[in-house]
């Protein structure tokens, strides 16, 4: 297997837009800074929570190389590689220069809804173009296709590049058998932040974290403490504080939520484009009366 330490807490990153639209890189660079000033291990750049499929090809190039130089080799750099179309995204892994990118993270085909063993020859796909090692993703709420942990494992051990999974299916059984079957150097990274520690719990090495656009530092804490054995402090003390911002960031959607929450926080405009569009009112008031109860505002 492929060495890259992925342990610990990443971040999906948003992108900022301002009110017009456009891509807002002063604010990305605050937000990179907040980051970093704060614990995030590693960066996620153009995953689900960027907003991605409503970036142009040359934006993903902008926002890829912009956060690359910000960031400038101090954490990794996890890349958003993925769609349904496994020939041009097997060419978009020959071709794109990924300078300063330490992995790919590759969701799993959407819309299709191929079979078991269509996923098994997708990814065996990537493996096989791919420059960089591979983080799989199983999101099947949003993707409307579940990776069973027997293709999980069966690429895992197949794909030596393949280094990890992003889980996401809620299926802390599915979850716990991928952990176990692992090959020597495949991880398991929680996708989910309300289940972040039970997944460390049961072996997974961290969170790719939405909240932690917002809660940086806590979220680092928590992961820090359930990896050194104290999840249960770490738990109660999150639930106590943040239980009912975990339930409303995702209310209406991601990344609506947090970026409300961002927008509160002073960090970036609350702006998102079409189809999404900002949390209503009601929502907005939830999350600035949430943060104030939490003494964050």
């Amino acid at each position: 297997m492929t060495e890259l330490n992925l342990r610990g807490l990443g971040v999906a990153l948003i992108t900022p837009f301002t009110n017009d639209g456009s891509i807002d890189y002063e604010a990305l660079s605050r937000l990179i800074d907040y980051q970093l000033d704060n614990g995030t291990n590693y960066i996620v750049a153009l995953g689900t929570t960027a907003e991605t499929p409503t970036l142009s090809k040359e934006e993903k190039k902008e926002v890829s190389r912009f956060i690359v130089d910000k960031v400038d080799g101090r954490v990794p750099v996890v890349l958003g590689v993925g769609g349904n179309n496994t020939s041009a995204l097997v060419e978009e892994l020959k071709t794109t220069d990924f300078k300063g990118i330490s992995a790919i993270l590759s969701v799993t085909p959407y819309y299709n809804k191929p079979t078991q063993e269509g996923l098994y020859q997708h990814y065996k796909a990537l493996s096989e173009a791919s420059p960089l090692p591979l983080v799989l993703y199983n999101v099947p709420g949003r993707t409307g296709v579940n990776m069973a942990s027997e293709t999980t494992l069966r690429i895992a051990k197949d794909c030596s590049n393949v280094i990890a999974i992003k889980e996401a299916s809620g299926k802390l059984d599915q979850i716990e058998e991928i952990i176990k079957g692992a090959p020597e150097g495949f991880s398991v990274i929680s996708g989910d932040d309300a289940v972040t520690s039970a997944v460390i719990d049961l072996g997974g090495i961290g969170v790719i974290s939405v909240f932690g656009n917002a809660f940086p530092k806590e979220m680092a804490w928590l992961v820090d403490s359930a990896l050194k054995g104290d999840s249960l402090n770490a738990r109660n003390k999150m639930e106590e504080d943040f239980s009912e911002l975990f339930h409303l960031i995702f209310i209406e959607g991601n990344p609506a939520g947090v970026k409300s929450i961002l927008s509160q926080k002073g960090i970036i405009e609350n702006s998102l484009r079409l189809p999404l569009v900002p949390v209503s009112e009601k929502t907005s008031l939830k999350i600035k009366q949430a943060l104030e109860k939490a003494k964050y505002l």
